[in-house]
């Protein structure tokens, strides 16, 4: 399955371990409900349901959920699933249920952006956290220039949002920090916090580096080291944005 082949490399692994990391920072030690929107096969959520958290799944993917469900018993954990699209909600959730919201990597792949954002509201908690992760525009010329060495590619892309996951083989929008904070911010919310996802690994052409484990380990103390700080977090190739709701 190529989605878990790209969980389990480098940049994969990196992705999940910046996100939680940067989470923490954010919530408590205590148990806490968490959803997470568009969580697919429990990247995610598996790892916080072993910080005893109790987490529910909605994903418009049955297969996802039940790898989900499957990963988190080889966890020896429990995550809730439910089959769903992510405008399903509050219906699906309930409204005002949840302490923590996550919405990792699926802004990108819908248009109604405001409208995703005042559903993953909607299920949670007055003063709860949101987390959000998106592809960043700012990254898309550097990638087309460094990986790609598409110069011609590279100059469009200034000018464009529009991008192609090449994953999923699926046309995509790009977003920047500075614009999905607006959009939180005219909605009620707070941003606490914003960071760079993979600052330096997708620029580094030569992948097979990164998979021996000495190499790996100083790049991933190199990532957490600079996931918050100017100007790495502009360029990362995802940011993550943490965000309040208002009370």
């Amino acid at each position: 399955m190529k989605w878990q082949e790209w969980q389990e490399s480098p940049w994969g692994r990196l992705r999940y371990s910046l996100a939680l990391a940067n989470l923490l920072r954010h919530i408590g030690d205590e148990p806490l409900r968490v959803l997470d929107v568009g969580g697919g096969n429990g990247g995610d959520a598996v790892a916080l349901a072993r910080l005893g958290h109790h987490v529910t799944i909605v994903d418009s993917s049955a297969e996802m959920l039940a790898d989900a469900v499957e990963r988190a018993a080889e966890a020896e954990v429990v995550v809730e699933t439910i089959h769903a699209d992510a405008f399903a909600l509050p219906s699906a959730v309930g409204e005002g249920e949840f302490d923590v919201v996550l919405c990792h990597n699926l802004v990108q792949y819908l248009e109604d952006v405001t409208g995703l954002f005042q559903v993953l509201l909607a299920a949670s908690k007055a003063g709860g956290v949101l987390s959000i992760i998106a592809m960043n525009h700012h990254s898309e010329p550097m990638i087309q220039a460094v990986r790609g060495l598409d110069l011609d590619a590279a100059l469009a892309a200034l000018d464009t949002d529009q991008a192609t996951a090449v994953l999923f083989d699926k046309p995509i929008t790009l977003h920047t920090a500075g614009g999905l904070t607006l959009k939180l911010a005219e909605l009620g919310c707070v941003v606490t916090g914003h960071y760079g996802i993979r600052a330096i690994c997708d620029y580094i052409v030569d992948n097979d580096v990164k998979r021996d484990p000495e190499f790996f380990a100083k790049l991933e103390a190199f990532e957490h080291a600079v996931t918050d700080r100017a100007p790495y977090k502009h360029t990362a190739r995802n940011f993550q944005l943490t965000a309040l709701k208002p009370v």
